[in-house]
């Protein structure tokens, strides 16, 4: 793909080989689907994989180039007819693109995919961890590297909130479907019937606004044997929050929602005005607490500017601690994203129907001889055991290094400043570089500045 004059880029070339795949992995899936009766494929016959790709010595140079251009249109004005099938390969259409201006190694690229069975499980299994690279490759392409979470941190946040089968469960910002992958390989170990596997499919739902990630998370989920994905191509903030009603409710959110970007001008007029602001990861915050069922949970990553945050931060805040219990914050080590952002961010874990009495804090360490995580060192899941050990047993001993706890009393004392240094007496200074010092002790002065400003204002 790197010799096509046409594809500029990591990214575009993510894009192209995921539409490609995304139409072997369909083809193969027909095949079983066609063992059921009267099933009817919603692409026209000439269009199927198997049809124009599937023969290495077919179509190839300007012809096949033409053809794909042809192919591109049609499923753009495919007729949907209350066929989710059909609406499924129209809205993956509608928004991407063929990138390649070489029919030849259009062919090439199409013979290689042609060498994998997806319906022989030792190819599936392979795929699936081709495919878990990709997902990493998009962190050094361009901005797609926002939509990557590392594993362990979705794994982690899924088995902390330990989904049951019946349950209805969203990711508003689901990228490129970490957070569902996992769920549905939770779900999967308590399937025990037909049923339940029909009610898993019609209750894993995301929804992701931009169309590389839409589309790498749909075929990521039918290779995970999700017949129709429930992942709407929409932006979640888009819809003022005044009309979601009880149908829209969910009982558990997981998800990274994006951070340290602003949302489109007028998208904050969607929210009742004392939260209204144009921070993304604040505004989902809002979303999904009035998204939750009456008894439903939730588990997401948020940056220390969220804990620290004032203004409207502050009254997302109050209402997060006076109508959920906010009852862990387990704080990560910088370097965690990276190489996408170097911020340090939290996991944070809160139940609707009860107000917080309490918040317990766990600080995640950094593995031995670590100074930071990074590309080559990325969070592994086996270094959250210590984690998933104290999660049932928080006031043992052996834990205390890590983990402390705050009352609802002090942390309004501290105005809904919820970022609270490990009491433990954990130097956290000790593994920094003397950039990140600089910068710590940079933060420090303009907040005792702010802090002495407001002093004066009162005297």
């Amino acid at each position: 793909m790197r010799k096509d004059p046409g594809v500029d880029g990591d990214a575009q070339r993510i894009s192209q080989i995921t539409w490609m795949i995304f139409l072997k992995v369909f083809d193969d899936k027909e095949k079983e689907w066609e063992l059921e009766n009267n099933y009817k494929s919603p692409i026209p016959e000439k269009f199927r994989w198997r049809n124009w790709a599937a023969d290495k010595e077919g179509i190839t140079g300007e012809e096949l180039l033409g053809f794909i251009g042809k192919m591109f249109k049609k499923f753009e004005e495919l007729s949907v007819d209350n066929d989710p099938k059909s609406f499924l390969v129209k809205e993956l259409f509608s928004d991407n693109y063929n990138y390649m201006k070489t029919g030849t190694l259009i062919r090439q690229v199409v013979n290689k995919l042609n060498d994998i069975d997806f319906n022989k499980t030792e190819d599936r299994h392979l795929f699936n961890d081709i495919y878990e690279q990709i997902l990493k490759d998009l962190q050094s392409a361009g901005n797609a590297g926002e939509y990557y979470t590392p594993r362990a941190v979705t794994q982690f946040i899924v088995d902390m909130v330990n989904p049951q089968l019946g349950k209805k469960i969203l990711d508003p910002a689901c990228g490129t479907g970490g957070f569902l992958i996992c769920t549905l390989e939770n779900l999967k170990k308590q399937i025990k019937s037909v049923d339940e596997r029909k009610q898993l499919q019609e209750n894993i739902i995301g929804i992701e606004k931009k169309p590389l990630p839409h589309l790498l998370c749909t075929t990521n989920l039918i290779l995970h044997d999700i017949e129709i994905p429930s992942i709407r191509h929409d932006n979640s903030l888009s819809r003022p929050i005044v009309d979601y009603g009880p149908s829209d409710k969910v009982d558990i959110v997981v998800t990274n929602p994006p951070f340290g970007g602003a949302e489109e001008t007028g998208i904050e007029l969607n929210f009742p005005s004392a939260y209204r602001t144009r921070e993304t990861a604040d505004l989902f915050l809002v979303l999904i607490m009035k998204l939750l069922k009456s008894d439903g949970k939730c588990g997401l990553v948020l940056p220390d500017g969220f804990l620290f945050g004032e203004g409207v931060k502050t009254r997302i805040k109050e209402k997060l601690l006076e109508e959920f219990n906010l009852h862990t914050i387990v704080r990560l080590p910088k370097g965690v994203f990276n190489p996408y952002t170097n911020i340090r961010t939290n996991l944070l874990f809160f139940n609707k129907g009860e107000k917080t009495k309490e918040v317990w804090y766990f600080e995640h360490p950094l593995p031995e001889g670590y100074k930071t995580y990074g590309k080559t060192k990325p969070i592994r899941i086996e270094e959250f055991d210590l984690e998933k050990k104290w999660w049932e047993n928080r006031n043992k001993k052996e834990f205390k290094p890590h983990c402390w706890k705050v009352t609802i009393d002090e942390i309004k004392k501290r105005n809904y400043n919820l970022d609270i240094n490990n009491t433990n007496n954990i130097d956290e200074t000790e593994h920094m570089t003397k950039d990140e010092l600089m910068e710590k002790i940079s933060s420090n002065l303009d907040r005792t500045k702010k802090l002495l400003g407001k002093i004066k204002e009162e005297f």
